[in-house]
């Protein structure tokens, strides 16, 4: 019963699994928000890009 108390604390004072965590968080909000920058640039691209296609032909 006490090795089992022993790795239960040694459990809980692990710090690892929350750093994987965290950076699991900052990689989620870095896609939204270059997800959200790509919605609002696209249609401008596209209109930039349907305005120089005919120059190009």
């Amino acid at each position: 019963m006490e090795r089992f108390s022993a790795l239960v604390l040694d459990f809980l004072r692990d710090s690892r699994g929350a750093t994987a965590l965290e950076y699991g968080f900052i990689a989620f909000f870095i896609s939204i928000a270059a997800i959200a920058t790509i919605r609002q640039i696209g249609p401008l691209l596209d209109t930039k890009y349907a305005s120089i296609l005919p120059g190009l032909q």
